[in-house]
């Protein structure tokens, strides 16, 4: 709590500096320029503390979230016009009041320079390597992407034609680009050591809300990471851990889970989810390992007499309840496991269906007559009534490689650290002996940990802090959910979320592993440049609203999340906001630095100044626009604050 009220206090004062190095260029160059600056104000509002120097009034406000300097003609006194003073803005040449109006926004710009310089001396930041991976972590497997054959670990190269730099390039192309992004990689088989490029297109309506294109994307594709064991992290669980006994250790990765190899969080939680079986196959002297439907028996096709075969074997199984309860392999089997024929079930869409392979699944092999399964899961089976008691249980087999992989590498090669250090060859071998009469447990700098039985969170036992957090996390879930208007839209999200809260767990923490990002300074202010314009164009043409904008509060909370993450982090936002700052303060709108420099320009042009009473019929809707939309973001900040956006 201390920490907390420090960085926003940190933050109050980084947004307080930048607006006083920018009023402060402005109250630089008007003096240079023999201008009668008449006050100096940080803050709007009732001034909270004055004093007095050289003539000018200096003074803090209430609201700190901007600042003014007065400088002597830029408001009509009496009969006078502003250009009739001769020491104010307006009686001095254009030239003159140019140089005030862009000595603000300079100074930002500057100070945003000056501040990228320091961090590349510093080395840079710190990042979480899924920032700027180019690796896919996972795969909706209900998206076209899924269907047109991209699974996690494929390489993205490319989005609309230029160079992909991370995850974050989808939600620009959302936001900047009319047509669907298209991207351009490299399927690869890291096994086999093989890749071939493909070229995807997303698919969504063009005139789709911005949101919902971002969430189509992102939810699509998200980037890959490193799952590395905490212990100090997973202390919330205790002895009741599906991993306590299984032989991992502080910083082993998590590398291959039930034949796949693991690319991120959500892939893992996906594939010990899936309604599949792992099984170790003998197919004449040759053994193999395939990931085959495990199902209900309810589900399988079946005449009176496979039914009543199943039903001996669960008597044989001491399995209690009804047979069609119980789980199952869409396989006709004899009792020592050997492949009869196929079965016919219903899949996920109520569609009859018999066991097809995968292109990019080369586990998913159909079994064919005379295939004996030999291990369920990785435990050996002698008969069938043992396989089907098996089959009740999830059992996952993993493997992980061991050593420390918390250091900290160059996001230049961030990918290539990813995949270094992993002997293929010897991955593949320790898989194909799973399940046989010989597995590897260890190999180099491998390790293959004893079977592990995933369950619900509702069966693990946690702290009741962590459970009193993760309670508070579905009611405002299930809050959000009861707002959806469509009855059948509200009730498939109540299932999917259902489902989320039975989904099974491996009840252990897992960090990712950092980069350091530290581009030359010229490059990190050209991008940042670049995303300000890009954003600003978007604004201005319609492309985006203002509600996706950060107001005051947004920009604070932003500012006390980086000070949270270290100093780095909270100069690279500072440069980042002053950056911003500066650009927009040079819109040629009249209430902006850049709207007083057009009207200077008109004179210089014209040869004639502006009256007072232009300027006002000018200037007074924009201070009215400016005002409203001061308020919108405010508002909007503080509905972010109070819906846990920002937390």
């Amino acid at each position: 709590m201390i920490f907390s009220l420090l960085y926003v206090i940190l933050a109050a004062f980084g947004l307080g500096l930048l607006i006083f190095i920018h009023e402060f260029g402005h109250y630089w160059m008007a003096r240079r320029e023999g201008m009668t600056v008449e006050a100096f104000s940080i803050g709007f509002g009732k001034p909270i503390y004055t004093w007095e120097r050289d003539g000018v009034k200096w003074q803090f406000c209430w609201l700190p979230f901007g600042g003014f300097v007065r400088i002597a003609g830029m408001e009509k006194k009496g009969a006078l016009e502003p250009y009739e003073i001769h020491d104010g803005f307006y009686g001095k040449k254009p030239w003159s009041r140019i140089k005030v109006a862009l000595a603000g926004p300079i100074v930002n710009i500057v100070f945003a320079f000056i501040a990228f310089c320091v961090l590349w001396a510093m080395g840079g930041r710190s990042k979480s390597f899924s920032d700027y991976t180019h690796l896919v972590g996972s795969v909706d497997p209900y998206s076209g992407a899924y269907c047109a054959g991209i699974r996690p670990g494929d390489e993205i190269t490319q989005i609309n034609s230029k160079p992909f730099r991370n995850f974050q390039d989808f939600i620009y192309a959302a936001i900047l680009d009319d047509a669907p992004p298209q991207i351009n990689g490299l399927e690869i088989d890291y096994l086999k050591q093989k890749s071939i490029p493909f070229q995807y297109q997303f698919d969504f309506d063009k005139g789709a809300p911005i949101s919902g294109r971002i969430q189509t994307l992102v939810s699509t594709l998200r980037p890959a990471s490193y799952l590395i064991y905490n212990q100090n992290a997973s202390l919330a669980f205790d002895t009741n851990s599906p991993m306590i006994d299984s032989g991992i250790e502080d910083g082993d990765r998590l590398l291959w889970v039930d034949g796949e190899v693991m690319f991120s969080q959500e892939q893992l939680i996906q594939t010990i989810n899936e309604p599949k079986a792992l099984l170790t196959v003998q197919r004449g002297s040759e053994f193999f390992l395939s990931r085959v439907p495990r199902l209900k028996i309810s589900d399988l096709r079946l005449n009176a007499v496979q039914k009543a075969e199943l039903e001996d074997w669960q008597h044989e199984a001491m399995l209690k309840g009804k047979v069609q309860d119980l789980f199952f392999i869409p396989y006709n089997l004899t009792n020592n496991c050997q492949v009869e024929s196929l079965y016919s079930y219903l899949n996920a869409d109520s569609l009859e269906q018999q066991p097809a392979g995968s292109a990019r699944s080369p586990m998913e092999v159909p079994l064919v007559c005379g295939d004996r399964i030999v291990a369920v899961d990785g435990l050996p089976v002698l008969s069938t009534y043992e396989m089907l008691n098996l089959l009740q249980s999830r059992h996952i087999q993993i493997i992980v490689k061991k050593g420390n992989e918390t250091s900290t590498v160059s996001w230049k090669d961030a990918d290539k650290a990813f995949v270094a250090g992993i002997r293929w060859d010897d991955l593949d071998k320790m898989v194909e002996s799973i399940g046989t009469k010989a597995p590897i447990a260890e190999m180099g700098n491998l390790k293959l940990l004893k079977p592990v039985a995933p369950k619900p969170l509702t069966q693990l036992s946690i702290s009741e802090e962590k459970r009193e957090e993760l309670q508070a996390h579905a009611n405002a879930a299930m809050k959000e959910i009861q707002k959806i208007k469509d009855p059948e839209a509200r009730q498939q999200a109540v299932q999917m979320f259902e489902q989320q809260q039975h989904k099974l767990k491996l009840g252990i923490a897992m960090s990712n592993r950092f980069v350091q990002y530290n581009p030359s300074p010229l490059v990190l202010f050209v991008d940042v440049f670049q995303e300000t314009w890009k954003t600003m164009v978007a604004l201005f043409t319609g492309t985006i609203t203002p509600k996706y904008m950060t107001g005051p509060v947004g920009i604070v909370q932003v500012m006390q999340h980086s000070w949270g993450q270290g100093f780095k982090e909270a100069l690279f936002w500072l440069g980042m906001i002053s950056m911003n700052l500066g650009i927009l303060n040079l819109l040629p709108i009249p209430v902006l630095d850049g709207g007083h420099i057009c009207f200077s320009i008109w004179e210089w042009i014209t040869g004639r100044p502006i009256k007072s009473k232009t300027m006002e019929r000018l200037i007074i809707p924009f201070v009215i626009l400016l005002i409203a939309l001061f308020v919108y973001l405010t508002y909007n900040d503080i509905m972010r604050l109070f819906t846990g956006i920002f937390t």
